[in-house]
């Protein structure tokens, strides 16, 4: 699977440790760090910032600045796809709408399947688009509880063949975690992991603790990067994973 390190990272000697020959995910949010992903890495994909404006209590509206931006990051050899814009917590009616609106190519696209949403939604996406992301939502927004899990165990359910073998590509947003992917057949995850805590001083303790955060983004990649996904959901729900902590 390819691990999709979310920008921006600070400083950007730090990001370039955690993505350099790698993978990142840039959002629309904060793109500051497009350049520098497309210059060092193998390949990124591009994330259309609901998520962190639906946070900040301003969901986007206007998605054209959003389709001109991601227009031009196709251009760039590297990137791989783009999240189609999605309405956080919203309803299938809205969801669908974006995805109708989506300007460019299918093969670029990848629609989002809220886990709130149907089931019979996620196996329309699935059975329609080469990918299809993943998103923690509603009653499911913890990724990892035992609530997710029952629910991705039924999403499984619906887009995997009787082998564990999924429809179309997955990934899993906000799901770098190897308690989460180690045990899911996706494609790929990404996570903001590293951004949020290579600077947590006390999270780092003990002789041999790296000082910098260079070296923490390559410790903290390296410890993610040595997890693999699955190649087949086996059917079976894990133990509900501990609290990420800052090192995984």
């Amino acid at each position: 699977m390819i691990h999709y390190h979310g920008l921006p990272i600070t400083p950007e000697t730090a990001a370039a440790a955690a993505i350099g020959g790698g993978h990142a995910f840039v959002s629309f949010s904060d793109p500051r760090q497009l350049a520098l992903a497309a210059q060092v890495c193998q390949s990124f994909a591009i994330d259309n910032g609901a998520f962190s404006a639906w946070k900040q209590g301003k969901p986007v509206t206007d998605w054209q600045p959003f389709y001109r931006w991601a227009a031009d990051a196709k251009l760039i050899p590297a990137c791989d796809f783009a999240v189609i814009p999605d309405v956080i917590d919203g309803d299938e009616a809205a969801n669908d709408a974006l995805i109708e609106e989506w300007p460019l190519p299918r093969w670029f696209g990848a629609p989002v399947w809220h886990m709130h949403e149907s089931l019979e939604r996620l196996e329309r996406l699935a059975s329609s688009w080469p990918r299809v992301c993943i998103g923690s939502s509603g009653d499911y927004s913890q990724p990892g509880s035992a609530a997710w899990w029952m629910q991705m165990s039924k999403a499984m359910r619906v887009i995997c063949d009787d082998d564990g073998r999924p429809m179309c590509k997955l990934h899993g947003l906000r799901m770098l975690d190897p308690a989460i992917f180690g045990h899911l057949p996706l494609s790929s995850a990404d996570s903001t992991n590293i951004g949020r805590n290579i600077g947590i001083d006390q999270a780092w303790r003990g002789t041999y603790s790296p000082p910098t955060k260079e070296a923490r983004a390559s410790v903290m990649r390296s410890r993610i990067e040595s997890h693999n996904s699955p190649a087949r959901w086996t059917y079976q729900i894990p133990e509900p994973a501990p609290k990420q902590g800052a090192l995984l």
